[in-house]
């Protein structure tokens, strides 16, 4: 593989990626020339995938788009113990049946992004059944409990009094003993999945084989452009949202966010996307290159023909919620061609008692207008246009600035 080659490559890799452990040893596995075997594990603990679980189902498939083998691990065997990373109580295992159910959904859903003729989908527990009760015993003489217990979300339960069960300390031994047994070159995982990913790379030198590079994506946030994507949090984009929710969900981020959507979610080169930058910076509506990204994903799940039509269904919604078919109508005059401040237009509209609580709202990112965020209350509509004003969720207003 040639220098250029590598270089591409790795700038591919490292878009939008939070860490790697270690670059060096990614580069020397590149210049190898042959197929990498990249591994990333999802555990089946619920049927329906969001957007946020796709970002590294994106960078498997870059890699694939490179050339590389991937091994698609479906872990319905630690599915049933249930990832203990972030938690500060035992999860409730799930039953074979629950995680085999589960499975075939997601298989549904990744091979809308992955080529499944390049794709080789495992499942640990072909090893781990055949690891039995010795062989379990043996892997779990691999780590001390103090070790166990550096690891953050363990050693705060710890502190707190919150119990650990042991089999919860088994869950990074035998994530990490995937690695061993699929000889993975590469495995990838969230930022929050770093002890277990480690302990791949770990078990590997255990076993004489060349150590695992890591690389770490990022959490997404959600529509609010701050929290996590989570369904619980109301704030995510569903793989099978029909395709008007999912265009008018991807719409209604706001502008500095649609570039995080963009390397995260996006297919389309670094150089197309540095392209719209410049475009935006040079005066093009942000909201005309939005479309661009939303289309994209919209195909990507539900086809073109979906996706040419799904922004006339999206045209009534903002944020996660519809916008009303009816709203108060007003009409403000302005002093000058500077237009109004918006704060001022907010509580004039009745969206809030004083301008001071539309500021404070606005710093919330709570007010939208035309269904897009604003946080500055220096703000002003300019005359001579028509605005939908958003106050919160379900607080609406159709106004006229005229001079």
């Amino acid at each position: 593989m040639t220098q250029a080659a590598v270089e591409d490559a790795l700038a591919l890799i490292k878009r939008g990626a939070e860490e790697i452990l270690l670059e060096p040893e990614l580069i020397a596995k590149l210049k190898e020339g042959r197929p990498l075997r990249i591994k990333a594990g999802f555990d089946p603990t619920a049927p329906d995938l969001h957007l946020g679980h796709t970002v590294l189902i994106n960078k498997l498939r870059q890699f694939q788009d490179l050339g590389h083998h991937i091994l698609f691990l479906i872990g319905d065997f630690t599915g049933m113990i249930g990832d203990p990373t972030g938690k500060n109580q035992t999860r409730q295992p799930l039953t074979r049946a629950q995680v085999l159910e589960n499975a075939k959904s997601y298989q549904d859903q990744v091979f809308k992004i992955l080529d499944p003729a390049k794709t080789e989908v495992v499942f640990n527990s072909t090893w781990m059944e055949r690891l039995g009760a010795a062989g379990m015993i043996q892997l779990a003489a691999q780590h001390t409990v103090a070790r166990m217990l550096e690891r953050d979300d363990f050693s705060k339960r710890y502190r707190s009094g919150q119990p650990i069960a042991i089999h919860e300390f088994l869950y990074p031994l035998i994530q990490g003993w995937d690695s061993v047994e699929l000889k993975s070159d590469v495995e990838l995982g969230g930022t929050d999945q770093k002890f277990n990913l480690l302990m791949g790379r770990e078990l590997q030198k255990s076993q004489g084989q060349s150590p695992q590079v890591v690389v770490m994506m990022p959490i997404l946030e959600g529509l609010d452009g701050v929290q996590k994507m989570s369904k619980s949090l109301g704030n995510y984009i569903g793989v099978s949202d029909a395709p008007s929710e999912m265009y008018g969900k991807i719409m209604s981020i706001s502008d500095d966010l649609m570039w995080r959507y963009f390397d995260l979610l996006s297919f389309r080169s670094n150089q197309e996307i540095a392209i719209y930058k410049r475009q935006v910076a040079d005066g093009a509506n942000p909201r005309d290159i939005k479309a661009l990204l939303a289309e994209e994903i919209v195909t990507r799940f539900h086809g073109e023909a979906a996706a040419r039509d799904a922004h006339k269904g999206a045209g009534n919604k903002f944020k996660w919620g519809e916008m009303p078919e009816e709203m108060p109508v007003f009409e403000f005059v302005a002093d000058n061609a500077d237009g109004i401040p918006l704060p001022n237009v907010i509580q004039q509209a009745g969206l809030t008692d004083t301008t001071g609580r539309a500021r404070d709202m606005m710093k919330q990112g709570a007010v939208r207008i035309d269904g897009q965020p604003v946080s500055d209350p220096q703000c002003r509509l300019s005359p001579g246009a028509t605005y939908v004003c958003q106050a919160g969720k379900k607080k609406f207003a159709r106004v006229t600035i005229t001079l």
